[in-house]
């Protein structure tokens, strides 16, 4: 991708390319950090059933046809999302890992880049790419049927899942030159908004209301200070400074800054919705010519369970070669436990109990947490 740096410094160019391969799902492999060791009518409405054993699982996935891409998403503990590819177009399959079927859910003419569930599974966003400089989102419901479709003029698009009232979407649309343009996208009423919000990587936090990083271009830093707005209103409020990263969690918001004035670990924050601090704890960083990397990590706020990938100790990102060890943080009880080690800093995703996490660049793994045993979903 070419990059317009006169148009923004170097440290909110790594926030944008960083940001945006999070938010959407797309790994960097330049960013990794390598060890050296008709759809069904039975889908699980129970999303906190317990899964059951790995040894009950029927794996690997037989690709019904084409070639398999990626995992998109879990849809319930016992059922994924993945995407298959056939020369120019794409299908979206069901696969349930206790019968060992997969069921046609969706099939595009068009390479299908991300797909996202929203967070009750209501809704299933499908992004194509029909061209270079145009992306398309199509909403399904959890059936297959076809709710609404939009074209964007864009090189490349970001969303944000509105947790509080799932039929609302933000869309950072970019373009070639990562200016953008900001829209709120409603499914029961069927359009799109054009929003003035001052920064692109934005998340919410609140039904009308989101938080952002403020960063300063004219005044490169590490950190910058974390904003909330409410959507249509004038002005904007300091919730804290000095944040390198932060998510939310729909009651949860987690900020990753710095431990000391020495920067010499990274310290992670839990806080409620009024903002008090809940549990904390601090991890070595990798450093980056434009920044920390901050390792992948995902949570579960029905067990309050964080799980993140954590460096052996600090060091520059590019002379890394140690590993990382995958740790769960349990914010209630303040307890923490090694899950794996040697692992590579790759992608995340708990299923929806947090017994079992989506692992890999293309989600092609899945981890079994309490047994610590890990099954490939695809043949290599």
């Amino acid at each position: 991708m070419g990059l317009n740096c006169s148009k923004m410094n170097i440290k909110y160019m790594f926030q944008i390319v960083f940001l945006l391969i999070f938010t959407s799902f797309f790994s960097a492999c330049t960013h990794q950090q390598d060890a050296k060791p008709s759809p069904s009518k039975e889908i699980d409405k129970d999303n906190n059933k317990p899964s059951q054993p790995v040894a009950a699982w029927k794996l690997p996935i037989d690709i019904p046809e084409g070639e398999f891409y990626k995992v998109g998403s879990w849809f319930s503990d016992h059922q994924l999302l993945y995407i298959t590819n056939l020369e120019q177009s794409s299908s979206v399959y069901f696969y349930n890992l206790l019968t060992g079927k997969s069921e046609l859910l969706y099939k595009s003419e068009f390479p299908i880049v991300t797909l996202q569930v929203s967070p009750s599974k209501k809704y299933i966003l499908i992004q194509t790419s029909p061209s270079t400089y145009e992306g398309q989102v199509i909403i399904l419901s959890s059936e297959g049927s076809e709710l609404m479709k939009q074209s964007f003029p864009s090189y490349e698009l970001a969303f944000e899942w509105n947790p509080f009232n799932e039929s609302e979407i933000l869309i950072s649309a970019f373009k070639e030159d990562w200016t953008y343009q900001m829209l709120l996208l409603n499914i029961e009423q069927s359009k799109t908004t054009e929003l003035s919000i001052p920064q692109p990587f934005i998340k919410w936090v609140g039904e009308d209301e989101v938080a952002y990083l403020n960063w300063d271009e004219t005044s490169p830093s590490l950190f910058a200070p974390l904003m909330s707005k409410k959507i249509g209103a004038e002005g904007e409020e300091v919730l804290f400074n000095d944040v390198l990263q932060f998510s939310t969690y729909h009651n949860i918001l987690m900020t990753v800054t710095a431990k000391d004035e020495e920067q010499l670990q990274a310290s992670y924050r839990f806080y409620n919705k009024d903002k008090k601090e809940l549990y904390s704890f601090s991890i070595p960083h990798l450093t980056m010519f434009s920044g920390w990397l901050v390792p992948y990590h995902d949570f579960n706020e029905s067990n309050g369970k964080f799980i993140t990938l954590k460096p052996i100790k600090s060091a520059e990102a590019d002379a890394y070669s140690e590993g990382f060890e995958l740790i769960s943080y349990d914010i209630n009880k303040g307890i923490s436990n090694m899950i794996l080690q040697g692992m590579k800093n790759e992608p995340i995703q708990l299923s929806p109990s947090g017994e079992a996490a989506l692992y890999g660049n293309r989600f092609e793994k899945i981890i079994h947490l309490k047994t610590k045993e890990i099954s490939e979903l695809v043949e290599k």
